[in-house]
Parts: C-alpha cells; structure tokens; sequence
C-alpha cells in the first residue's frame, strides 16, 4: 500500500495531444514553458502576416498608381505594358479600368495624367479611386488600342475574371487567355486551375494554360509537345491557326506532333463540315417544305397554278408584325407569345383572302390554265401594292421570342434555336396536314376529287365547295409558313416573290399533290443546296438545281410520287 502510494496520483491522458519523445507515443502533457513558447511564437506569425499585409497595401496602391500613369500616353508599346502591370496588381479597380477600355470608355488628361472611366451620359468617374473627380476633367484624350493593345487587353481581363464567382466569367476569361495565348496568365491560370470545380470551365482553363505555354518563348519540346496534345482536343479552326505557327517554326520534334495534331483536326473539321451542310440543309427543306405544301394541296387537287402562293406567305408574315406591334404597345409581358397567337390569325388571315380569290376569279378559269397563272399574276401584284400602300415599301421588323434566341453546341454543331423551332414547326405543320387528310371528312373529299372528280360529284361530293376550301387552306397554310419565315428573312412586300419559283420546283420534283413526294422534295433541293453553295455560290446552286429539276422532269413527267388528279386527267 504504501508503495502505491509512493507512486504519486495516476497521469491524466490526452489522447487528443499525443507527443513524440524518442519515437514513442506519450499521452503527457507538455511542459509549461513549451507551451507559453509555441504561444509566443504563433502570435509572433500572425503579428509578422499582419504587417506584411499592412506594408503590402502601400505596395500595391503605389503599383497600382504606377500603371494607371503608365497608361496615360498615346504610345501602345507603353499602353500594352500598362495593361499587364494593371492585370498584376489583382485591383477590382484595374479590372474596371480595362474593362472600360474594351468599351472605348477610358481617358486620360494630358496634363496631371489623369485616368478616367468615361460612363455613357458623359460623367466621369476617377480610374484609381473608383469616385466622381472634384473637377471635371479639362482636355481628355481616349486611351488607344490597335490590335496588340487589343490582344493585351482579352489576356489581362481573362487573367482578371479566372477566379470570378460567376462560372459564366470564368469561363469567358478562360477563352479570352485561350485566344491571346498570353504567357503571363500562366500563374493565374494555374491557381484558377487548383480552385475550379466545374468540369467544363477547368478543361477550358487547362487548354488556355497549355496555349499559353505553346505561346512562351523559353518553353521546352517536352513542354510544348504535351500542350499540343492538350489544345488538340478542341478541335476547332482556333486550335489549327495555334499550330500553324509550330509546324513552319518548331523543332523537328515539335513539327512533327503539330503536323499530327493539325491532320487528325482537319480530318475531324471536314466531316464536321459535311454534318453541318446536312443540318442547314435540312433547315432549309423546312422553309420550303412549309412555302410549298400549301401549294402541293391547290396544284394537286384544283390543277391551278397559283402565281400569288408567295403573296399568302408575305400576309402570315404581316399578320406576325401586326400582332407583335399590338404587344409590344399595350402587352408587353405577352411578347414571348406573339408567334403562338400569330399562327392562327395568319391561317385565317392567308385562308380567308385565299378563298376570296377562289369565289371570285378562279372559279371563272378552270381548265383555262394560261389565264388562271396571267389572273393570280395579276392578284399577286394587286396584293403587293396594297401591302405597299398600308405599311409602306420598307422592310418591318419582327422579333424572336426569348426561346428562338441564342444557339448551343451540339457534338460541335452551332445550332440556333431558331433554325432548330422552324425545323419542329415545319414537321408539326405536316403532320396535321396528314391527320386532316387521313382522318376527318374533308380530307377524305378532297383525295376523293383528286383522284376522280367526276366520280366525286356524281357520289354527291359538292366539288366546288372543296376546290374553295381547299384553296383555302393552302393559302392559309401559306400563311403559317409566313410566320416561321418572319423570323429568318425580311419582312417586306416582295417576301412571297423568294419562295414562289423554290416552290414550284419542290411541287414538281416530288410529285404533283403528293405530300410525302413534297416532304422528299424539299429536304433533298435543301440539303444539296447547301452543298453546292461552297462550290458554286448561291446564284449558280440554284440554276444549277433547276437545269437538274428540268433533265429530271424530262424522264418522269410526273415527278417522284405520281398521284392520279385532274391536272393529270386533262
């Protein structure tokens, strides 16, 4: 007992404070005067941070002022080195500056060298202290830039914006360095690089870091070898004038791996090239598929040559303009929705004048089909003037909703949302076509009378009434096509004029009255358009196309899909 007394009280543990002694674990405490030691010498850290922030402020201002100074000049070796001296100092107000003079905003008084951020109204605003001058400045003179200040300045304000908490920013500072291939951005890109989260915007950061050690004089071949690797993945027209420089310049190493690169991106680009011409081709198939459809259905069924088909779509594009006019003056939140109103109005709009037209001129001219192409010649050009005489000869301006502007990538593909709406629009359109053709009574009268007029009248079918209401929704049709055209081309009195030659040719190639044959048509005239105009330009595309229409015409006078129909019974 009195042993275990001798020991003293038990040791208290630690465990949260284990010590090293001679490469074994203690759980003791350590002593006293180790502890007020370790206190001493952290406070002494904090308090040296401290100053050297302090002492740094001084430092950073007295840069800061040396930059803008340096600015002030009308010399660009020295404005160009103003602009990298601003971009290292970090300032929000050097970033503010530079972005000023993107906008052609920042100047300068020759006598104090003054800098300033000009705003739009005309007042002026002090560059170092980001406050309104206690004088207005007297004698100020822009800041210049040609195309190297203009290079300088999209690396300073990327090398700026890479750690910006918007990802939208740093994403576009990420491709400003890309572009400049700004060496100097190398220890901003990579202290970005560490911080980024975002998948996309951090391969962006990558490739812009290994673009600008492409561009850095001193870099090694193991350097740049690997950089070429890097930037190779874009694939892009960018990527290929980067390494043309490094395969006329480079080390044999280096043009080797830039020659590899550049073959395996040209390659990349030119399928990528063929798989756009498809897309804009099929684009513009959907524009004449809904130019020409209206057309298919009165050719096919009435044998009418319709000469004002253009000036129905010329009123759906008018009837556009009219409603977005209404919303922009007393409905302005309802913008977005103009199209989905203008749709309907323009079909009763282009239906109604288009059954007007049927009563009261083209009923007079069947089987007279010299007369009937001179009397709608005659109604397009009367259409034409009236339009000209109610909103004048210039052209009108119609808006996109907010969901038909902008574009994405796709695999590569830039797609507008536009192009992409009207190529929806263009199938939705036929698919109702369909329906209405196959599945209600009407439609059924009208294959009725196509096939077999005089059958038709004599099963009771009023023939008449279906020629009217068929002309009738071929103009109307034509009127939604206006619609979808409103927004791709000038809206003005000749818009119909365009489209009225493209769409005979589709009629005919595919087929009188066969909308399958139309739907074939306009997506294969599109699609090869789009191909010949690399090589032949628009002008000798299209002549090129209708020599083809007329050879083809030639071996099969009815086109690809022949449909039985009185056009073809005369």
């Amino acid at each position: 007992m009195a042993h275990d007394l001798d020991r003293g009280p038990p040791a208290r543990i630690h465990p949260a404070q284990p010590v090293r002694a001679g490469g074994l674990r203690s759980n003791a405490p350590p002593p006293q005067g180790l502890q007020s030691m370790r206190i001493a010498r952290l406070l002494a850290a904090l308090l040296g941070l401290a100053l050297a922030s302090v002492a740094s402020a001084p430092s950073r201002a007295a840069d800061l002022d040396a930059a803008f100074a340096r600015i002030a000049t009308e010399n660009f070796g020295e404005i160009e080195a103003a602009i990298g001296d601003l971009a290292a100092t970090g300032d929000p107000k050097a970033a503010a500056a530079l972005q000023a003079l993107t906008d052609s905003r920042l100047v300068y008084a020759p006598a104090d060298k003054g800098v300033f951020i000009k705003a739009p109204d005309g007042k002026f605003t002090d560059a170092r202290t980001g406050a309104a001058p206690a004088a207005e400045p007297f004698g100020t003179k822009p800041v210049r830039v040609n195309n190297r200040v203009r290079r300088a300045l999209e690396a300073a304000l990327g090398s700026l914006t890479l750690l910006s908490p918007d990802p939208a920013k740093r994403l576009a500072a990420a491709e400003a360095v890309l572009k400049s291939r700004d060496s100097a951005a190398i220890p901003a890109l990579d202290a970005a690089i560490a911080k980024e989260t975002d998948a996309r915007i951090k391969k962006t950061m990558v490739q812009a870091r290994a673009a600008a050690v492409l561009g850095k004089a001193d870099a090694t071949d193991a350097e740049k070898v690997s950089a070429i690797d890097v930037v190779a993945e874009r694939g892009d027209q960018d990527t290929l004038s980067l390494l043309a420089n490094l395969r006329a310049n480079g080390t044999p190493i280096v043009k080797m791996a830039a020659e590899t690169a550049a073959g395996a991106i040209e390659r990349r680009l030119a399928v990528l090239s063929s798989v756009q011409n498809v897309w804009y081709g099929l684009s513009l198939g959907s524009v004449l598929l809904l130019a020409a459809i209206g057309l298919a259905i009165t050719f096919g069924v009435m044998g009418i040559i319709n000469m004002a088909h253009g000036e129905m779509v010329m009123l759906g594009a008018y009837t556009t303009f009219v409603v977005q006019e209404i919303l922009r003056t007393k409905y302005p939140a309802l913008f977005d929705w103009s199209l989905a109103m203008a749709i309907p109005l323009a079909f009763l709009v282009a239906g109604g004048v288009g059954v007007l037209i049927e009563r009261s001129v083209i009923r007079f001219l069947y089987g007279r089909p010299l007369e009937t192409l001179l009397a709608t010649w005659g109604v397009s050009l009367i259409l034409q003037q009236a339009v000209r005489s109610w909103f004048g000869a210039n052209n009108r301006e119609v808006g996109a909703p907010a969901f038909m502007s902008g574009s994405f990538d796709f695999m590569g593909l830039a797609i507008t949302y536009g192009r992409l709406w009207i190529v929806v629009f263009g199938a939705l359109v036929f698919a109702a076509l369909l329906f209405v053709l196959k599945a209600t009574s009407f439609g059924l009268k009208m294959r009725a009378v196509t096939q077999n007029r005089r059958m038709a009248s004599c099963m009771g079918i009023r023939t008449p009434w279906v020629d009217s209401l068929t002309f009738g929704l071929g103009s109307g049709i034509a009127g939604i096509a206006g619609v979808a055209l409103s927004q791709i081309d000038n809206v003005s009195p000749n818009l119909g004029q365009s489209y009225i030659v493209d769409s005979f040719m589709v009629v005919v190639f595919g087929g009188v009255g066969n909308l399958w044959g139309t739907l074939v048509a306009a997506m294969t005239l599109g699609i090869a358009n789009k191909f010949l105009e690399p090589f032949a330009g628009a002008v000798l595309g299209k002549i090129l196309l209708l020599i083809f229409i007329i050879l083809f015409i030639q071996k099969r006078p009815r086109g690809l899909f022949a449909l039985k129909g009185r056009a073809v019974e005369a």
